[in-house]
C-alpha cells in the first residue's frame, strides 16, 4: 500500500479539514495512552540505540541509523541494524544491508535476540520509537528540517504519531536536511524543555562531480521528504527543470517509468533519483537513471560520538 501524506498536514496553520478530524484525533490519543504496555524485560547482554521519529513520513532515520553505526565501528562496537520487516519497506532493507548487518523480523524482539546471539553489542533500529515492548537504552527522534512538525497535530488531523509535549520524555532529537528553519525550531523546542538535546545533521551529495551544472534535470523520488531532495540538488547548483513526486516506498510500474524517460528526452533533461528508489528500479531500467549517493553529516559529531560510545 501506498500511502501520500495530505497536504494539509504541512500547512503551518492547521486548517478546516484538520479541525474536522480533530475529535478522532483526541480518542486516537486517548486510547494511546490507555493501550500503553510496559516494556518486556529481557536479560539480553546488548545496548539499544533506537532512531525514531513522531511525524510520519521521512525524517532521515535510515540516514543517521547509517552514521550511527559507521560512528560504533570507528570505536571498534559490533553494531548491527535492526528493522521491523515491511513487504513494501526492501529498498530501505537493501541499503542497511548495504552498510552491515541487519536483522529483521516482523517483531523487533526477535531480530534483536537474534543480533545478541551473533555476539552484536549495539543494536541500532531503524524505526520502533512507538514501540512500547522494549526499553531502549538510548532513543533520538529525528525531524526534517523543511516539514518540522506539518500543522502542529496529531493523526489523522496532522502527520504526528504523538503529541508534540511528548519530546521532554524522549530528550534527544535530530534535525536532519538543508539546515533550513533552524532558528525557528530550535526556539520551538526550547519552549517544549530546556533539558532536550538538540542536533543538527545535513545531507550532502557524494557523488555530485558525475553531474554538470549546465545540464537541465528531470528528478523524481518515492521518499517522505521530497522536497528536501530539491532543495539539496538545487544547492549544489543543479538545473531542476521539472521534477515529478511520488508516494513514500512507491512501486513503479514500466508505464510510470517510460513516462519520466519519454518526457526527459522530450525536455533535453538528464534523470535524477535517490538511492533508494533506484533499489525499487528493474535492472533494465538503473541503466538509464542515475541516482544521488546522499550521506547525513553531523554537525557536532564529537557530541554524537561521546553520547553513543
Amino acid at each position: 500500500m501506498n500511502f501520500k501524506k495530505p497536504k494539509f498536514w504541512d500547512y503551518r496553520k492547521p486548517n478546516i479539514y484538520a479541525y474536522l478530524l480533530f475529535p478522532i484525533a483526541l480518542i486516537l490519543q486517548l486510547f494511546q495512552k490507555i493501550k500503553i504496555t510496559s516494556p518486556t524485560e529481557l536479560d539480553l547482554n546488548i545496548k539499544t540505540i533506537c532512531v525514531g521519529n513522531i511525524y510520519l513520513g521521512g525524517t532521515g532515520k535510515t540516514s543517521l541509523s547509517i552514521k550511527l553505526n559507521e560512528i560504533l565501528k570507528k570505536k571498534k562496537i559490533k553494531s548491527c541494524f535492526i528493522k521491523k520487516f515491511y513487504k513494501n519497506q526492501s529498498d530501505e532493507q537493501k541499503i542497511l544491508e548495504k552498510h552491515g548487518r541487519l536483522f529483521s523480523s516482523k517483531k523487533r524482539i526477535n531480530a534483536l535476540k537474534q543480533a545478541e546471539e551473533n555476539n552484536y553489542q549495539v543494536a541500532i533500529f531503524d524505526d520502533g520509537l512507538q514501540d512500547k515492548s522494549i526499553k531502549y537504552d538510548l532513543k533520538f527522534v529525528c525531524f526534517n528540517n523543511i516539514n518540522w512538525i506539518g500543522n502542529g497535530m496529531t493523526l489523522p488531523a496532522g502527520p504526528l504519531r504523538e503529541n508534540l509535549n511528548n519530546l521532554a520524555n524522549h530528550k534527544n532529537i535530530f534535525i536532519n536536511g538543508n539546515l533550513e528553519n533552524v532558528e525557528m525550531i530550535k526556539e520551538a523546542l526550547k519552549n517544549i524543555s530546556s533539558d532536550l538535546n538538540i542536533n543538527f545533521g545535513q545531507y550532502v551529495p557524494l557523488n555530485i562531480d558525475e553531474f554538470k551544472k549546465e545540464e537541465k534535470y528531470l528528478v523524481f523520488s518515492g521518499i517522505g521528504n521530497h522536497q528536501t531532495f530539491i532543495s539539496m540538488i538545487k544547492n549544489y547548483g543543479l538545473n531542476v527543470f521539472k521534477d515529478y513526486e511520488f508516494p513514500d516506498h512507491y512501486n513503479y510500474s514500466e508505464e510510470n517509468i517510460n513516462k519520466i524517460i519519454n518526457d526527459a528526452k522530450n525536455f533535453n533533461c538528464k534523470i535524477i533519483t535517490t538511492e533508494k528508489d533506484y533499489f525499487r528500479l528493474s535492472e533494465e531500467n538503473r541503466n538509464k537513471i542515475n541516482y544521488l549517493k546522499i550521506e547525513l553529516k553531523i554537525l557536532d559529531e564529537k557530541k554524537i560520538v561521546d553520547l553513543v560510545s
